[in-house]
């Protein structure tokens, strides 16, 4: 009985989406075919379940990018203290960065010789 529900609900929501042009069915999709037939006392909270796992989900990736990110900037920081200390040990001086092209030059004395 339930992988018949199951079969009815996820029908619907998959014609709905063939009818849209679409390939992947959604939770929204599923809501939707919820109330379409006639379940609207599910379909008001799995929308309200749908919405809440959905920010749940997002706190958790930026959780994960922050914590990420935070393990790269101590990963760079440390890589580039132990190829400091290696470069020391070995004698290696800093390359220094050239000058810009038009380090010195004002811009009207270029004009005015073109």
């Amino acid at each position: 009985m339930c992988s018949e529900f199951i079969s009815f609900v996820t029908g619907e929501a998959s014609e709905k989406c063939r009818k849209e042009r679409r390939k992947t069915v959604n939770g929204d999709d599923v809501c939707w075919a919820m109330g379409a037939l006639g379940f609207d006392d599910y379909a008001g909270p799995l929308r309200r379940y749908l919405q809440r796992y959905r920010e749940l989900e997002g706190d958790r990736a930026n959780q994960e990018k922050a914590s990420n990110s935070n393990t790269e900037e101590r990963e760079e920081s440390s890589s580039s203290y132990r190829n400091n200390q290696r470069n020391q040990e070995v004698g290696v001086v800093p390359a220094t960065a050239p000058a810009p092209l038009n380090a010195g030059c004002n811009i009207r004395e270029i004009n005015k010789v073109s």
